[in-house]
């Protein structure tokens, strides 16, 4: 089991909390951004996901970014890092919420390995994500059994590949993907129980994704799209502390990758809306053929509001 180090924890906590504020300062007042009246409860924007949604860790949920209402705007920024036995990802972007019903998000994903023979491995990609809210109300929808429903896309780019020149492989392509780029599309569905203290989300992803798309798109294995579950289960312990596990269903296109479900259990502190901060747990299987070894660490994700 992989600890994170100090190092890391200062990482989240210090240099990038300091950038994303101006960050965020800055977008607001750039896009001349209506002031967020932060009118939704504690929690309930979720976090950032790793590909830059709205959401759990893993799993996109039907909420907007930001704890903007109806009448205005939010901006979110976040930073994550994912350390198992031999790898590494690191996760950064900002979103844009507007009034509830419209989020645009951007993320960069850099992936890395730390032993042999993939230990000078380094992987990235970029993501612009859009996401749309349908219908439904997560606060309001208290009397029905009608969740929250949105649909997203997120558009990946992935980027050469480094560390394996040893090999002449700087490419997605030249490791058995059918394209480095391509476009993951998903319809999510949120309830919200209040008076259950409990959050339910199911996510159906339309994708051709390999490992998130750092490997890039389809494959010898399959070269189409499949349809893939994903679920989410929140519990507020507390109104500061919010506990829950998911499921990701995740395809299998590629000789060299043995992509898996991914699966989580965390716990999320909310001190106030302005910023959040992730603990989680993550089963990812054995990733590749060339470190076969059952992938499990741990997940830390800062994130910040205004």
């Amino acid at each position: 089991m992989t600890m994170i180090t100090m190092s890391t924890l200062q990482f989240l906590k210090l240099s990038t909390a300091s950038l994303l504020s101006i960050g965020l300062i800055h977008m607001a007042h750039a896009l001349d951004l209506p002031p967020s009246d932060r009118g939704k409860l504690l929690a309930t924007a979720g976090v950032s996901q790793a590909e830059g949604a709205a959401g759990g860790g893993l799993v996109p949920w039907a909420v907007i970014a930001g704890y903007g209402s109806e009448d205005s705007a939010g901006v979110t920024a976040f930073v994550t890092q994912l350390s198992t036995r031999d790898y590494r990802l690191r996760s950064s972007g900002v979103a844009l919420g507007w009034h509830d019903k419209l989020e645009v998000s951007l993320a960069r994903q850099e992936f890395t390995g730390s032993e042999a023979p993939l230990d000078q491995l380094r992987l990235s990609q970029d993501i612009v994500g859009i996401k749309l809210k349908l219908s439904g109300d997560l606060i309001a929808d208290q009397d029905t059994w009608r969740p929250q429903l949105a649909v997203g896309a997120m558009f990946k780019q992935t980027r050469a590949v480094e560390g394996l020149s040893a090999l002449s492989v700087t490419s997605v392509t030249q490791l058995g993907a059918t394209d480095s780029k391509g476009v993951d599309y998903y319809v999510s569905a949120s309830k919200l129980l209040l008076a259950n203290n409990l959050l339910l989300n199911g996510t159906l992803r339309l994708s051709k994704s390999n490992q998130l798309g750092l490997l890039g798109f389809g494959g010898p294995q399959s070269q189409s799209y499949q349809i893939l579950p994903e679920v989410s289960v929140a519990y507020l312990l507390s109104p500061h502390w919010v506990a829950g596990a998911e499921y990701r269903q995740r395809p299998s296109n590629l000789v060299i990758d043995r992509e898996k479900a991914a699966k989580d259990v965390f716990l999320a502190y909310f001190p106030n809306k302005q910023w959040s901060l992730t603990l989680a747990y993550v089963s990812l299987g054995d990733i590749t053929v060339f470190n076969p070894r059952n992938q499990q660490g741990w997940y830390l994700s800062l994130q910040l509001a205004n």
